[in-house]
């Protein structure tokens, strides 16, 4: 279960890193910013989602509603704590999406 998080951080950091940098963020403070609140938001999505895929079996639900929830709490840092961000809920979003698809994509591979 370790490696599973680790692996899931990692990716996640790395594509939400370089969806800042396409959507122009740029500095140490705000791709740290997203460094930090993906560590914030990411494991316990998926540890969540993974004691109760054991538990109950997979449910695109949960993790529907589990990347929902990340997005929400993603926004309110962003709107806290970044300079850059002028629309900070669609870029937690888009951020989300294109880290989630991604990883939906290597799965089935």
């Amino acid at each position: 279960m370790l490696t599973i998080l680790l692996v899931s951080l990692a990716l996640t950091v790395l594509l939400e890193g370089g969806f800042a940098l396409a959507w122009g963020l740029r500095g140490r403070r705000e791709l740290g910013l997203t460094a930090l609140v993906n560590c914030l938001t990411n494991p316990p999505a998926v540890l969540l989602y993974y004691t109760a895929a054991r538990l109950w079996g997979r449910s695109s639900l949960l993790a529907a509603v589990l990347e929902c929830g990340a997005i929400l709490i993603e926004w309110r840092c962003y709107r806290a704590f970044s300079g850059q961000l002028r629309r900070p809920f669609l870029f937690s979003a888009a951020a989300n999406a294109v880290s989630y698809g991604i990883g939906c994509l290597m799965n089935q591979l």
